[in-house]
């Protein structure tokens, strides 16, 4: 056996952390897509293949066990929780307390915080809401996107409760049904909320479709984490969003 010296190199790139549901079969790839440009790392949490207020709220139970298991020795720039509908039933303020007690992290997002930047980012002030879930599920992120300035007129929804068939929803539904709810004129952008929706390539086509801004839950979260991180600037996403960055 040979015993070899070695030397520790200084390794100092951008670290981004997100906690993905367990149900979640879309996350991952959209941020290795959108967030190329930082080290990522995920985590899960236990969660539902059932969306309704109860199982969202459960989830809280888990958070910051989740976030423990991502690696003790690295200070994160920013750790993201990937969903948009738990996150307007917990809370915004506690989802940020239950994922900095788990893990050393500079700053904590979640796609409703990364929504509110984004509309303000953009200037948008009336949203086309399209969602997988049932009214009720989205009531709470609405009131919340209300209370931050961001009205949401304009709402539709297929009306889903299991996310195997939410991840499957078809390209040309949500884009059918995106375009249908901005027929009124009533709004200045649109948004497709859910991390396990596929909606990543739809951004570009519907932009130029409606000649509106579209943001996605994934697109928002991913956004604001490097915008928290400091390396916005570094990579180019799809979209209005990441275009205005770099105005």
């Amino acid at each position: 056996m040979s015993i070899f010296p070695y030397t520790l190199a200084e390794i100092e790139p951008t670290r981004i952390a997100v906690i993905v549901l367990q149900s979640d079969e879309t996350i991952e790839r959209d941020m290795i897509a959108l967030r190329g440009d930082a080290d990522l790392f995920f985590t899960r949490v236990p969660s539902s293949q059932e969306v309704n207020k109860a199982t969202l709220q459960s989830m809280a139970d888990h958070i910051t066990a989740s976030a423990s298991l991502l690696p003790e020795t690295i200070n994160f720039e920013a750790v993201g929780y990937g969903c948009t509908s738990g996150t307007a039933q917990i809370g915004v303020d506690e989802i940020h307390r239950l994922v900095s007690e788990g893990t050393k992290t500079a700053h904590v997002s979640e796609p409703v915080s990364a929504l509110i930047a984004a509309c303000k980012q953009l200037r948008l002030k009336r949203l086309a809401f399209l969602s997988p879930y049932i009214e009720s599920v989205s009531a709470n992120l609405r009131k919340v996107l209300a209370k931050n300035g961001v009205e949401s007129p304009e709402f539709g929804t297929f009306a889903e409760a299991e996310e195997a068939k939410v991840v499957r929803i078809s390209s040309q539904s949500v884009i059918e049904a995106a375009q249908q709810l901005c027929r009124s004129g009533n709004v200045d952008g649109i948004f497709l909320s859910c991390t396990n929706l596929r909606t990543l390539d739809l951004i570009e086509p519907l932009e130029a479709s409606t000649n509106l801004p579209v943001i996605s839950s994934n697109l928002a979260l991913a956004w604001h984490l490097g915008k928290l991180s400091g390396v916005s600037d570094a990579m180019v996403g799809p979209g209005r969003l990441f275009s205005s960055t770099h105005n």
